[in-house]
């Protein structure tokens, strides 16, 4: 059985924290260097997504965030016309392919039915769009640290990972870390999150807090059972997150 999702008014005091602001910037960091250049996409925040997607608003066609109903959901932006909306974790109110990016954070460790999840984000995911997973690492002081929300739930490992986005046809094609410094509730500054970040990605890489998975919706000539419609199939080769972009990745397309 699944684990109670945590409270939107938790996360919300947790991102507003010390540690909450070096959790958020160590990761954010991360997914800016897989996603520089968001021209022309649309993209979807899935789970608690709001704290990482602003850096993406002012390139990107389109910016939403959908909470799930069990967790709440929170007005974002602060300003101007909201756009988040909240659902069934399952059936989201969006048309098919609709979506070029997914992010999804606090998603997968308490979810209901992980499966028919991603199955969900696959339908409202465009063909050839990608989706970035982050998620809590089994191995990590993180997923072990309740006062967090990165320790709610089921934290994963590379293996299962894998294999489940390939049983809901995504293809990974590029891995990365990030939160190397322990989540203790100390008022940690950037230039130490930094040094963290760089001694536990080359002397301890497989405690990183959380891992972070790219993958590309797979396409088969065929239907998807308990779909319609037909599609090519995709190939895309296997990479990791390094520098400032994901190694043998394809390049982001706008």
């Amino acid at each position: 059985m699944a684990a109670m999702r945590v409270d939107v008014l938790e996360l919300q005091s947790f991102y507003a924290s010390p540690l909450g602001a070096v959790a958020q910037a160590m990761v954010q960091r991360r997914l800016l260097e897989l996603w520089p250049d968001m021209r022309g996409l649309d993209l979807l925040g899935y789970g608690y997504a709001t704290p990482y997607l602003a850096p993406w608003r002012a390139g990107a066609r389109r910016v939403v965030a959908f909470m799930p109903a069990a967790q709440g959901v929170e007005c974002w932006p602060s300003n101007g016309a909201n756009l988040t909306t909240i659902g069934d974790e399952e059936r989201t109110p969006f048309p098919e392919a609709m979506f070029d990016r997914i992010v999804a954070i606090h998603a997968l460790e308490e979810a209901d039915a992980v499966r028919p999840l991603l199955r969900e984000l696959w339908r409202i995911l465009a063909p050839e769009g990608r989706l970035a997973l982050v998620v809590a690492n089994r191995r990590g002081l993180w997923a072990r640290a309740d006062g967090t929300p990165f320790g709610q739930g089921r934290p994963w490992s590379k293996p299962q990972l894998t294999t489940l986005l390939q049983d809901a046809m995504f293809q990974p094609v590029a891995w990365g870390r990030a939160l190397f410094a322990p989540p203790l509730p100390w008022k940690i500054a950037a230039g130490a999150a930094d040094a963290w970040e760089t001694a536990g990605g080359r002397l301890w890489p497989t405690f990183s807090g959380v891992l972070m998975v790219e993958a590309v919706k797979r396409t088969y000539a065929g239907a998807l059972p308990g779909r319609s419609g037909r599609v090519l199939l995709a190939q895309p080769a296997i990479a990791r997150f390094t520098g400032s972009q994901a190694v043998g990745a394809p390049k982001n397309q706008a």
